[in-house]
């Protein structure tokens, strides 16, 4: 395995081995190895669980890691451009998790850098490692990904995990994916021309909340706004509360990949379907054994 910018330079049958070692991890029957190894955090856009769950995860595999947070504290802030700053990553790593502003960034950075790049998101594009932890949640809750029916709610123009999300599914087999997001907010047509399975766009989510069984839900990205008008218009459009799951399965899933603002109520917390905490905590165990497959080359 070398770069990661996409989900779909995976098989299904690479997503389901490193879905199997993660399980090994967890019940202690593997441990990843990155003795000797030097992870490079390249977060040219800000992150707060991205980063530090990439570095755990090579900190507790035995790895060590340089980066830095944002492109103010690099030398692109006095001009230098992105090719270079990535060949001087390249020197200095064995593997460079890289997120950025720009569409197409990590494809770029993987084209210049002879060490792996793993794509930690590029602009509105993809997520891909969020989307591995995301579907290895589902696997996790229900034992399989297939035959579900999932619902997506929110910023589905600009959420590159939701991307990833939609893509990953190309590989599986739902029963249904309902697309819910505010008409401004739907998601692009390039993405559903990808798609191989049933799907169906709406605008309210309480004219399926009974039937899904993993909600997924996005904030609206105000940073991905280029008019803030257009942000004002639709930045409180959507709001899942608890009168708006007292339809829902009880055995159903709510997802987030957080950060969140105010599009779930914090009393959701306490309720049976809200899985998001859940699903951040497999973060550190799913990229520690992302990164010990990407950096051994197998």
């Amino acid at each position: 395995m070398k770069d990661v910018i996409s989900v779909l330079d995976f098989t299904k049958t690479e997503i389901l081995q490193i879905f199997e070692l993660t399980d090994k991890l967890l019940t202690g029957q593997f441990k990843p190895n990155l003795k000797g190894k030097i992870i490079a955090n390249a977060f040219f856009e800000p992150s707060t669980r991205t980063a530090l769950s990439f570095a755990s995860a090579a900190l507790s595999s035995g790895g060590k890691v340089l980066g830095f947070a944002s492109d103010e504290s690099t030398s692109i802030s006095k001009g230098e451009n992105l090719a270079d700053t990535i060949r001087m990553l390249d020197n200095y790593a064995d593997c460079i998790v890289m997120r950025h502003k720009l569409d197409g960034s990590a494809k770029f950075a993987s084209e210049i850098a002879s060490k792996p790049v793993v794509n930690a998101g590029d602009g509105k594009r993809e997520h891909p490692t969020q989307a591995l932890i995301d579907i290895y949640t589902v696997r996790s809750l229900f034992h399989s990904v297939e035959g579900l029916t999932f619902g997506f709610l929110g910023d589905l123009r600009y959420a590159r995990t939701v991307n990833s999300m939609l893509r990953i599914l190309t590989l599986f087999n739902p029963k249904m994916v309902y697309l819910i997001s505010p008409p401004q907010l739907r998601a692009r047509l390039e993405i559903l021309n990808e798609l191989n399975y049933p799907f169906k766009e709406l605008s309210d989510v309480r004219d399926v909340i009974n039937e899904v069984d993993v909600l997924y839900v996005t904030r609206i990205q105000r940073e991905r706004f280029l008019d803030e008008d257009e942000y004002e218009k639709v930045k409180e459009s959507y709001r899942v509360d608890l009168k708006m799951i007292e339809g829902m399965k009880r055995e159903a899933a709510i997802l987030h990949p957080l950060p969140r603002v105010s599009e779930i109520d914090r009393r959701i917390d306490s309720t049976p379907q809200a899985k998001y905490f859940l699903e951040a905590s497999y973060a550190v165990p799913l990229r520690s054994v992302l990164l010990n497959e990407v950096v051994s080359g197998d």
